[in-house]
């Protein structure tokens, strides 16, 4: 079975009910209908769609979730996901970068120096060089990493990525893709 077969099943919402009184304990096809407020007849007829997929089982009137097969199928998912690009060519520097970001955000800044630097020389390349920003921008392009844009700048400042001068920035340390 796959995690789409379990959505997909768990997507009519009287089946989804049904799941829920089993996981709360129910056991039986009256007390499914009694906790999930379902008419016999429908929990039955979800009852026999999940038994047949395999994520009940069914003894006449008796279920019982077969919790084993999500954990099975999540297992699986997770096993059949690509690992992610890498954010440096580098392995001791995308080591660094994979703790700190996800999904192209900054979870959290580093509170030690040289992972700052690594994170921060990442960061530094949504400025482009000989480009001068004023701070509204700076703070626009600093908010899709994280909250905390004066902290941003201020290390990047501190870390001479960027320098300022009457709020306008510009690019001044880290690398350059050519």
């Amino acid at each position: 079975m796959e995690a789409a077969t379990i959505v997909g099943l768990l997507a009519d919402p009287v089946r989804l009910k049904v799941v829920a009184a089993l996981a709360l304990g129910a056991g039986t096809i009256e007390e499914v209908a009694a906790a999930a407020a379902l008419p016999l007849k429908d929990v039955a007829l979800a009852a026999r769609r999940l038994s047949r997929a395999g994520l009940v089982h069914r003894d006449g009137h008796d279920l019982a979730l077969r919790t084993s097969v999500f954990g099975q199928v999540a297992r699986a998912a997770a096993e059949a996901v690509p690992p992610p690009e890498p954010l440096s060519p580098d392995p001791a520097e995308d080591a660094v970068l994979s703790a700190f970001v996800r999904d192209g955000r900054l979870v959290s800044i580093p509170a030690q120096a040289s992972k700052r630097r690594v994170v921060l020389e990442h960061l530094v390349r949504v400025f482009e060089p000989g480009v001068r920003y004023p701070e509204r921008e700076v703070n626009a392009l600093l908010a899709v990493w994280h909250p905390d844009v004066a902290a941003l700048r201020r290390y990047l400042v501190d870390s001479a990525l960027l320098t300022r001068d009457a709020g306008v920035y510009w690019r001044s340390g880290g690398w350059v893709d050519v």
